[in-house]
């Protein structure tokens, strides 16, 4: 029978279905907060120069990519009377969200003074130990928060609906965490202003810290959810790996070497969401949180609904499309409308705040976005059937280790891109006095796109969202072009692994 299950199976509630997601939901709150919020509030807010912010937070990425691999072999051999995922669920969410807002806890970088003179040394300490406490809690949390799911079901279907939800879930969280960036702090920020008097640095800097600390506060709230509800119903077993031979394991799959390699190459698109905040804040909204609000619902919710809607049409393209194919063309498809960013900025960047360029602009982003959300969830689905593969080939089932692989990848893609953006504005000197120079233009009634002194930095970023994720695009498809697991073999593996496990008591799940 295909893809059947044993009858009689323990499955979750709903109660802990919704309280699973609500933490799925609190975490990528948190995440967006760091991920997207912290690298502009360190640069463009508190001044810290580009390549210490960029060389900070890619080797913190690296290491912590690194080291998810480590933490999911550490999750496998975990055994207590809660299970190997819950403990670590009901530990975490509190320190991430301590660390979370340390992070924001700051002082303002002194431009006038050496980078390790005085204060600023102190300054520069405190975001790289408060960023690497955050990765190092985010990490024990993170691995078992996704390979829970697979343990609070023993029914495959169940367990298809629960990651299925988590991935909305996930979304919708993240999605707000990247929208109220771009607009809350800065209308604190305004507030600052005028009821207390603050000047313009220091008025922003305290809109981060409230809004990192109000919504810090309701991410781990909804996060702590999942620890205290989650209860796992697989029956462990006593065999665990060591972490070389997870780690030997995973390379030697060549399904998910080829989807590791593909997913690396493609590092250059996350330059779209780091490089959206600096783009939308300086060139369209020149700092006006009203603005703001604007041009980031035109520009980069062209993104996020590219990405929801592709996502939810990926089981009915799947039924036309083989996953290898959906997933090469899609990513070719995003090369034009990422190119056609820079392409038509070189031509007129004095047209880009006109209707007719934002428009068109709103559309490329879409599609763009619609390309970024099939990669996501072809590549999840994948590694998935890499897993299969594994267990088909070689007798070893490693989920942990595997999914924690889909982290790795995300953070190496993560540190990658924040290299790339960091050697950019150095190159072009888009760091610490000259961001403090642009920002004290705007705080005097300037608008700083139409300064000829700033062309060099708007034309950095409009390049970084366009021709490196353009390039990428081309990059990605290289290891996947001829992908080593057909939808077809992997069909036929799945009947096999069936018939193994459950032989002649193998039935379809009602």
């Amino acid at each position: 029978m295909k893809n059947g299950n044993i009858g009689n199976l323990k499955t979750y509630t709903k109660t802990e279905r919704n309280m699973y997601g609500l933490g799925i939901l609190g975490q990528n709150i948190l995440y967006n907060i760091i991920g997207v919020t912290l690298a502009y509030y360190l640069q463009f807010t508190i001044l810290i120069p580009a390549a210490v912010v960029g060389t900070m937070l890619t080797i913190s990425r690296i290491w912590d990519a690194v080291n998810d691999p480590m933490m999911g072999t550490i999750v496998d051999k975990t055994r207590t009377k809660w299970g190997k995922c819950k403990p670590y669920l009901m530990f975490a969410p509190v320190p991430v969200g301590i660390f979370t807002m340390l992070a924001f806890a700051n002082r303002i970088f002194d431009t006038g003074r050496g980078t390790f003179e005085g204060t600023n040394a102190f300054i520069i300490v405190w975001a790289v130990v408060t960023y690497l406490l955050w990765e190092i809690f985010y990490t024990i949390g993170d691995i078992p928060l996704w390979g829970v799911s697979a343990l609070m079901t023993e029914s495959s279907r169940d367990r298809d609906k629960l990651l299925a939800f988590a991935r909305t879930l996930a979304l919708i969280g993240g999605a707000i965490g990247l929208v109220t960036t771009q607009f809350l702090p800065f209308l604190l920020s305004d507030i600052f202003k005028d009821k207390f008097g603050m000047e313009g640095q220091v008025a922003e800097r305290w809109g981060f810290i409230v809004f990192a600390v109000a919504f810090t506060v309701i991410g781990t709230a909804g996060y702590q959810l999942a620890g205290i509800f989650v209860k796992e119903r697989i029956a462990l077993n006593d065999k665990s790996n060591t972490m070389l031979q997870n780690f030997k394991i995973m390379w030697r799959n060549k399904p998910f070497r080829q989807i590791l390699l593909s997913g690396i190459l493609g590092s250059a698109k996350n330059l779209i969401m780091l490089c959206a905040m600096p783009l939308v804040t300086y060139f369209y909204a020149n700092k006006d949180a009203t603005k703001q609000i604007f041009y980031f619902a035109l520009l980069g919710g062209g993104v996020l609904i590219g990405n929801m809607v592709a996502m939810s049409m990926v089981p009915k393209l799947l039924t036309k499309f083989t996953k290898k194919d959906l997933y090469n063309y899609s990513n070719l498809i995003a090369v034009v409308p990422f190119a056609a960013v820079f392409a038509f900025y070189s031509i007129a960047p004095g047209m880009m705040i006109s209707p007719a360029f934002l428009g068109i602009f709103a559309v490329l982003f879409t599609i763009g976005g619609m390309s970024m959300g099939l990669m996501t969830v072809l590549q999840s689905l994948m590694i998935a059937d890499a897993i299969d593969y594994e267990e088909y080939h070689y007798g070893v089932r490693t989920d942990g280790v595997f999914f924690a692989g889909q982290t790795f990848i995300a953070k190496m893609t993560a540190g990658i891109a924040t290299i790339m953006s960091t050697i950019a504005y150095s190159i072009v000197g888009f760091s610490d006095s000259n961001v403090e120079i642009v920002n004290n233009f705007i705080d005097n009634g300037g608008i700083a796109r139409e300064n000829p002194e700033f062309a060099p930095y708007f034309a950095v970023l409009f390049f970084l969202v366009s021709i490196p994720p353009a390039i990428s695009s081309i990059l990605t498809v290289i290891p996947t072009w001829k992908y080593a697991l057909s939808d077809k073999e992997h069909t036929r593996i799945i009947d096999e692994l069936n018939e193994r496990r459950h032989g002649e008591d193998l039935k379809v799940e009602s």
